[in-house]
């Protein structure tokens, strides 16, 4: 066997996984009144952009050959409904227009579909009397966001709250206002992490209470079988992508799921595992940039068809 890890060339020449830059999407993030970009301190090199530099930015990843980007706003005001996720006025659906006219389909412009980032309590849903999230009325506004999105021209909705039935919901609501061609990447397997911590900072949420969302996110404790359950439904409702979320944890899940779907297999490289890399690098106790192409060379070997990472941009420019 060492015979054939001799040289960089051999070990190219019979590599069982090879990362490209077609395998990545970028995650951005946009914010409502401001006028310059934002570092988000826990994601270092991240900024919550302005709209302007996210057409800079979109452009930027264009041209280094990123295929996709999936959008999260940060809007001004937050509200118990999260409104703002489907006002026609809202900061993703505004910004979604900038970069169609913009970039066009030189990538693909996704866009996350959920409430988290828009209500004045931090869940991903609307809330009961009794401060539980309502699930059938959720889908309701899943079902308006989704249409504002697709309007707003993304070719992507990506429903990340893992409601019941919000594929199906998402789904029925495009197909009857004629966006049948709008593609649904759904957060299929999307574990209750501690992995979230930067995103957080990222889209101001904080939930309310000191609250957390294992009442509807997966727990991580509970196996395959329970993510494999998930996934099947969400395809039976029609997702087009499923997603594994997050992704280094869950790399026996991400196996798992590719060897039963027979659509493509995404998953999320999220902010915590993202920042580790950084924190770890920045103290000299790591490679930073070898330890990132390990990470995502891993994820891609257990199945994953595509990759959210914020490393995207600097990856694109390490392969190029």
């Amino acid at each position: 066997m060492r015979r054939l890890r001799a040289t960089p060339a051999l070990r190219r020449l019979v590599s069982g996984t090879s990362l490209r830059v077609d395998d990545l999407i970028a995650p951005l993030f946009v914010r409502e009144g401001i006028d310059e970009p934002v570092p988000v301190a826990s994601l270092p090199g991240v900024v919550q952009h302005t709209r302007v530099s996210l057409g800079k930015e979109v452009r930027r990843l264009a041209d280094l050959g990123i295929p996709g980007v999936i959008l999260f706003g940060v809007p001004a005001i937050k509200d118990a409904t999260g409104s703002q996720a489907w006002a026609p006025d809202g900061i993703v659906q505004v910004a979604l227009g900038d970069l169609r006219d913009q970039v066009g389909d030189d990538l693909v412009l996704m866009a996350d579909l959920c409430l988290d980032e828009y209500t004045d309590h931090g869940h991903c849903g609307v809330l009961d009397a009794a401060g539980r999230v309502d699930n059938d009325a959720t889908l309701e506004l899943y079902a308006r966001t989704a249409l504002a999105q697709a309007e707003a021209g993304a070719a992507v909705v990506a429903p990340s709250g893992m409601m019941d039935g919000q594929v199906g919901a998402i789904r029925a609501a495009l197909d009857g206002a004629g966006h049948a061609g709008t593609v649904i990447l759904a957060y299929a397997a999307k574990y209750a992490s501690a992995l979230y911590g930067p995103f957080r900072e990222a889209v101001d949420v904080e939930i309310a209470g000191g609250g957390d969302r294992r009442a509807y996110q997966a727990d991580f404790a509970g196996g395959r079988r329970e993510a494999l359950a998930e996934v099947a439904l969400d395809i039976e409702e029609g997702a087009d992508i499923v997603m594994v979320k997050p992704a280094l944890a869950y790399l026996d899940v991400i196996s798992a799921v590719r060897e039963v779907a027979d659509v493509p297999v995404a998953a999320y490289h999220v902010s915590g595992e993202y920042s580790m890399i950084k924190a770890a690098a920045e103290r000299g106790w790591i490679d930073g940039d070898a330890v990132a192409l390990e990470h995502l060379s891993a994820i891609k070997r257990a199945g994953a068809d595509m990759i959210l990472t914020y490393l995207a941009g600097e990856m694109a420019e390490a392969l190029a």
